[in-house]
């Protein structure tokens, strides 16, 4: 099976994150994307960062009727930060039977070659790379192992979604009810 590995902190997850898996699953030759829900991004230092089961829960109430979304919790166990050389190892040697892409932003080539063995991951697995809005050019833009995938353009970011929910703002459409649900009845990000 070839399946699409969307990492990310989802931090929450939100309707961005859905309309993209949904359209790499549905629209490629993906037959399924696995979120990865990373503890820790070797990039990113955050101090609002939900406890990662918590996070994994949220991501698998939002796709729990969509067979084609899966969530997955290799990064738990792994040294932290992780880096996605390692993941995709770990999911390779784990799963033998399925072919992995990765999934990235096209605002994340311009800081691909940063990416620990970015070469190794271009080699043996391969980039499925989605539109954000005001990216330079990059140099990955010819490259045979990316892939542009049209997809819509949403600005919805999980750093919007916290503030609103510290500033008692409504995130009625950002995520899906049953996230909002959760983060309310929890009193995450407050």
């Amino acid at each position: 099976m070839k399946i699409g590995l969307f990492f990310g902190s989802f931090n929450p997850i939100h309707i961005g994150h859905l309309i993209i898996a949904n359209t790499m699953a549905t629209a490629t030759d993906l037959e399924q994307v696995w979120f990865i829900v990373s503890p820790q991004n070797p990039f990113k230092k955050n101090k609002s960062l939900l406890h990662e089961f918590d996070r994994y829960d949220m991501v698998e109430k939002a796709i729990a009727d969509n067979s084609k979304l899966k969530v997955n919790d290799v990064e738990f166990s792994m040294p932290k930060p992780s880096y996605t050389i390692d993941t995709l190892t770990k999911l390779q040697e784990k799963f033998p039977q399925h072919t992995f892409k990765l999934i990235i932003g096209e605002d994340n080539l311009g800081q691909f070659k940063n990416w620990k063995n970015y070469e190794a991951i271009l080699q043996y697995y391969g980039l499925y790379v989605y539109p954000r809005p005001n990216v330079a050019a990059h140099e990955f833009a010819d490259h045979p192992a990316v892939k542009f995938i049209p997809a819509p353009l949403l600005d919805i970011s999980a750093t919007y979604i916290r503030d609103c929910l510290r500033n008692n703002r409504s995130i009625r459409y950002m995520v899906p009810d049953v996230v909002e649900e959760m983060i309310k009845r929890k009193k995450f990000y407050i």
